[in-house]
């Protein structure tokens, strides 16, 4: 019997597996076998370099101010996001008072998480085009004219948002914490409908305020769905890729001056335009070591034990 369980079980799992060795794992084996390579991509012929390619990468000093852009997003991002949509779905679903006095979100809850979700719905694409009209470096742009109407910017001097060294990472930032606080206000929310209310009511009869019912109740029981979402927005925070190429300046974004650049920027702009294919593989396994080592980093440093009601 038990025999037969382990063929029937195999036999489901061999074509799966398989299909993933072919189409994930292998690819990875083969990136870092062309990392040692100094491939161009177009020909089928290449010589064996060993890690040049890796000291090579390690002296550019481009590729290491987008390493420490990255590490700028990774910093920022997560915690600006899951503070934002924790805040918003505790005062949704906790932050008001019924009509017996009992807990409740606040006054039209339901449609502010309906409008906050919107954002979520736009593809990457649509919002980097959407939001290059906001930062349009004119006073025709979004927030250029509020500005210029609010008398804070000269109309002949408007900023350049995505021009500016000290501007461009934090419009990003901006972008992608409007994109995504939506989609993890509705997980925190779904999250909280599970916390009875019961503890909610007890800890007002004890005289405990929002901020204390947020701390001691809320988040310590919302902690796994915090863990997950501060794991996902690491690893976004790692990629970036399409944003940064889409809004900024220059072949793939990095603009301006590389103020912007990220490490898939720089990998894809030395593979498909440089010719430097060998070296972009390099790069590619430096991305996907830096990316394992953040989200381990992340599960450890937020592991805590399940508190269960």
């Amino acid at each position: 019997m038990r025999k037969g369980q382990y063929r029937f079980v195999a036999g489901f799992l061999l074509v799966p597996v398989a299909l993933y060795v072919i189409f994930v794992i292998w690819p990875y084996i083969q990136t870092f076998g062309y990392s040692l390579t100094d491939w161009k991509g177009q020909s089928q012929t290449f010589g064996f370099v060993g890690l040049d390619n890796y000291k090579a990468l390690f002296q550019d000093d481009i590729f290491m101010g987008a390493i420490w852009h990255n590490i700028l997003f990774l910093v920022f991002i997560p915690v600006i996001t899951i503070l934002l949509a924790l805040f918003f779905a505790f005062m949704l679903n906790a932050g008001g008072r019924g009509r017996a006095g009992g807990v409740a979100g606040v006054a039209g809850s339901r449609f502010y998480k309906v409008v906050y979700f919107f954002p979520q719905v736009l593809s990457l694409a649509i919002l980097a085009v959407l939001f290059r009209a906001v930062y349009r470096s004119d006073s025709g742009g979004m927030l250029n004219g509020a500005l210029v109407k609010l008398g804070l910017v000269d109309a002949d001097r408007p900023v350049e948002w995505l021009n500016e060294p000290d501007f461009v990472l934090w419009a990003l930032i901006v972008v992608v914490v409007w994109h995504g606080v939506g989609f993890y206000l509705v997980l925190f929310s779904a999250a909280m409908q599970s916390i009875p209310r019961d503890i909610y009511e007890a800890a007002l009869i004890d005289g405990a305020g929002r901020a204390q019912s947020f701390f001691r109740i809320t988040l310590p029981l919302l902690w796994d769905s915090v863990q997950t979402a501060w794991v996902y927005l690491g690893i976004a925070a790692m990629d970036m890729f399409i944003l940064v190429s889409t809004m900024t300046s220059g072949e793939f974004g990095g603009g301006p001056d590389h103020h912007s650049e990220v490490m898939a920027t720089v990998m894809m702009r030395n593979f498909l335009y440089y010719g430097k294919s060998g070296y972009a593989c390099a790069m590619g396994v430096v991305m996907l070591l830096l990316t394992l080592i953040v989200s381990v980093v992340m599960l450890r440093a937020t592991r805590r034990e399940r508190i269960e009601f």
